[in-house]
């Protein structure tokens, strides 16, 4: 029988060019862990191109380091302003072609999404979904930024979501998900 991968690691991306939130989700099964939880800050680069750079550097580094399978992302979200759109929209796509590159899976979800699969509600603050993702996880005394707890949000609603596939077919019966998961039987 061919092993099959038990595990995956969700990037979770809050794209930004001020203030980049990023976390990476290890699950198992019905089980997932914070495994890193922070953010990229570039409000003191001045240069617009730097600040791509940057971005593109680090999200690499941190997919070298942690080796997600898959990233979860923040679609962004149609507001007023056209040039923020647009910087968004930038570094949204220097994250995906990074995610890419490295042979990730990638999905994109609405902010209304996210925040519906982590607190029920699509227009809950980001200040709700901060406070509900630290009654699921260990993780108050890490966050510092809000965009941190949205890109783990982003990672989170992807696990729930997808309910991430664990082998190769999905089982038609009892009989054949035993016969798939002889591993997972306690005798």
């Amino acid at each position: 029988m061919e092993e099959t991968k038990i595990t995956k690691k969700i990037l979770g991306i809050d794209p930004g060019t001020n203030v980049l939130g990023y976390a990476v989700l290890d699950t198992e099964l019905n089980k997932s862990a914070v495994e890193v939880l922070s953010v990229l800050q570039m409000k003191k680069m001045p240069d617009m191109y730097d600040r791509l750079k940057y971005i593109y550097e680090k999200i690499n580094a941190v997919i070298v380091q942690y080796k997600p399978d898959v990233l979860s992302i923040e679609a962004p979200f149609y507001g007023k302003n056209v040039q923020s759109m647009l910087k968004l929209g930038r570094a949204q796509g220097i994250v995906i072609a990074a995610c890419l590159h490295a042979g990730m899976e990638v999905y994109e979800y609405s902010p209304r999404k996210i925040k519906q699969s982590i607190t029920g509600n699509g227009n809950a603050s980001k200040e709700q979904v901060s406070g509900m993702l630290c009654r699921m996880y260990p993780i108050a005394e890490q966050i510092e930024f809000l965009d941190a707890t949205d890109a783990l949000a982003a990672a989170v609603c992807h696990h729930l979501q997808q309910k991430v596939v664990f082998g190769k077919t999905k089982a038609t019966s009892w009989k054949s998900f035993i016969a798939q998961n002889e591993d997972r039987i306690i005798k």
